[in-house]
């Protein structure tokens, strides 16, 4: 997933793969779904999304791994 936000705008998109989007469902007043033609959500866009979310925890995040699944043994 990758994350786009314009400040200009103030429009957050969440990308959730590489597919081209070919419809658009509205959820809610300025939240929407991009979709594929089999309905698979490929992409969320937010409009006035400092109002609707806190951004900082979005925009800014940290990745946990599990060591035990990083660390590669050998014989």
């Amino acid at each position: 997933m990758k994350v786009y936000y314009d400040n200009e705008v103030d429009a957050l998109y969440l990308k959730m793969g590489d597919e081209t989007p070919e419809g658009v469902i509205e959820i809610s007043e300025g939240v929407n779904l991009d979709t594929n033609s089999e309905d698979k959500i490929v992409g969320i866009e937010i409009l006035n999304a400092s109002k609707k979310i806190d951004l900082k925890t979005i925009l800014s995040y940290t990745l946990e791994f599990d060591k035990d699944l990083i660390t590669q043994k050998t014989a």
